[in-house]
């Protein structure tokens, strides 16, 4: 697929979501390669910059790797990328569980992105402070908070970014960052919320692999309970989420 011409493949799945199967795993991560550039460029070419909230997970860190070889990072204008994070675990920035650290090592810590355009989640301590501070930051930062881009995962509990089953941040109204406790996790995340999430320009939820596939059937087709699958909240009738998955994790016949 031409990630060029990306839009010419979407499928509207309902009311509230897209869908696009580029192919296997490898196609899919290519492709998401090339919408992130097309993104970034469309942006760039349209306000002057490119605001992005990344996402943890293996998807991600493949598309971070990839972004930073040769072959494809000069098709973007770092100099005028605004990095964010859609959620953090309570961790120091060198953590191996950091998703700041992920996203670093896995390739932007090799990408001229300015140092004062990195805005990493401080999230290992006074985290309900640093969340305010960090809405703070969004909104100084982003006419009316809105991002260019949030780049989303899907738990196998249905979670995405930190907002997971049955917890109290699900419920959160006018915030765009909070700190999110997990008892399932017994431990704290800094997340941001479907107020923000949903604003964003583009909302895209990666998912890959057959170990996906029944969770992502759920999501999809059972009855909306959010509170149970928390990513069925993401994306609204008038500005739509898009997910982007393999042929392992869901099939052509569900786009039909």
């Amino acid at each position: 697929m031409d990630g060029y011409h990306w839009k010419k493949y979407i499928e509207s799945y309902d009311e509230r979501r897209d869908a696009v199967i580029p192919g296997d795993k490898a196609t899919t991560i290519q492709f998401c390669v090339d919408h992130f550039i097309r993104l970034a460029e469309d942006a760039i070419a349209h306000h002057g910059y490119f605001a992005t909230a990344l996402s943890g997970g293996s998807t991600p860190k493949a598309i971070f790797e990839r972004l930073s070889d040769p072959k494809y990072r000069e098709r973007i204008e770092w100099k005028r990328v605004l990095l964010f994070w859609s959620d953090e675990r309570a961790v120091p920035p060198g953590d191996p569980k950091s998703n700041y650290r992920m996203a670093m090592d896995a390739g932007f810590g090799k990408l001229p992105v300015p140092a004062e355009r990195i805005f990493r989640m401080k999230a290992e301590k006074d985290i309900e402070e640093n969340a305010l501070e960090y809405q703070k930051l969004i909104e100084q930062i982003l006419p009316n908070g809105v991002f260019d881009l949030v780049m989303l995962g899907m738990g196998e509990d249905g979670h995405t970014a930190s907002l997971f089953p049955k917890t109290h941040g699900l419920h959160t109204n006018a915030r765009l960052v909070i700190a999110n406790f997990i008892p399932s996790l017994d431990t704290w995340r800094m997340t941001l919320t479907y107020d923000c999430i949903n604003r964003a320009r583009n909302i895209v939820i990666y998912v890959i692999g057959e170990t996906k596939a029944e969770i992502l059937e759920n999501v999809l087709d059972s009855d909306y309970d959010p509170d149970s699958l928390p990513v069925q909240r993401v994306g609204t009738p008038t500005n739509k989420a898009l997910f982007i998955t393999d042929n392992a994790a869901l099939s052509d016949v569900y786009l039909k």
